[in-house]
């Protein structure tokens, strides 16, 4: 098929991460053909063995830095695209993999690797925002695939995406799903995170798990001691915020508050 001119051309990039995030966008199924119409998918391991030189238009990023090769290629990665957006909370957060930032990763690989001195790794997993400029940040682990169809629809219009920004609350409002704090259920992440999920958990009779992250002004330091009454000591306050986001400010700064 001869290429259409004028298409933007669109790059999918996997750093330190799972592949899920991008799996989202493979997910789309129907809504998928019609963003392979309106862009050149230029690079796209997971999908495609093609790859098109760039620059780029626009540059989904999955994955968080976590080896000094991976801070080098995300910089080339930055200077080949117009816009550059993270996807998951590997990328804008750090992910589940950042929990080792709260220990000495020297001491993991010396536990696990039987030649240690092989492994090229950093101190600390980051977020891709931590390291170069980022136009956009969606949210999730994984992300919600109708919330990234709106953020490619609306920079390939040049546009701003609606995302909204209110919590899972709204949402175990939307579903009509009585909350579980008030039923004391379960300890319940659900007012402090953002929306995106569609309150899958509370809707099972299980407590959110902040899998999208702070919300916008979460303050979470007035949602701990409605956790305490639930039972949790400081050490569970510290883990229930220390999970997909333990990396991302108002989380860690409030699991921090809960150090034993």
């Amino acid at each position: 098929m001869a290429k259409a001119p004028g298409k933007p051309k669109l790059a999918v990039w996997k750093f330190a991460s799972c592949d899920g995030c991008q799996l989202s966008l493979l997910d789309c199924e129907d809504e998928l053909l019609a963003v392979a119409g309106a862009v050149e998918i230029a690079y796209f391991p997971e999908a495609t063995r093609g790859v098109l030189k760039g620059p780029y238009d626009v540059s989904l990023v999955e994955g968080s830095v976590t080896t000094p090769h991976d801070l080098e290629r995300l910089k080339d990665v930055r200077r080949q695209s117009r816009s550059l957006i993270t996807i998951g909370a590997c990328a804008t957060a750090g992910g589940i993999q950042a929990l080792r930032n709260f220990k000495d990763v020297k001491e993991f690989t010396n536990i696990v690797y039987a030649h240690p001195e092989y492994i090229s790794t950093l101190e600390k997993s980051t977020p891709i925002g931590a390291h170069v400029e980022v136009d956009y940040e969606l949210r999730g682990c994984p992300i919600n695939k109708h919330q990234l169809l709106e953020v490619l629809t609306a920079y390939l219009h040049g546009r701003k995406p609606n995302i909204p920004s209110h919590s899972v609350c709204m949402e175990c409002k939307l579903r009509g799903t009585v909350c579980v704090l008030v039923r004391g259920a379960a300890a319940c992440l659900g007012p402090v995170t953002h929306a995106g999920c569609g309150a899958i958990c509370p809707a099972y009779n299980r407590g959110c798990y902040g899998c999208f992250g702070p919300k916008e002004t979460p303050n979470p330091q007035s949602l701990s001691p409605r956790l305490a009454d639930r039972g949790l000591d400081e050490r569970a306050l510290q883990r229930v915020y220390r999970t997909f986001n333990a990396t991302a400010e108002a989380f860690q700064k409030e699991s921090e508050r809960h150090d034993a």
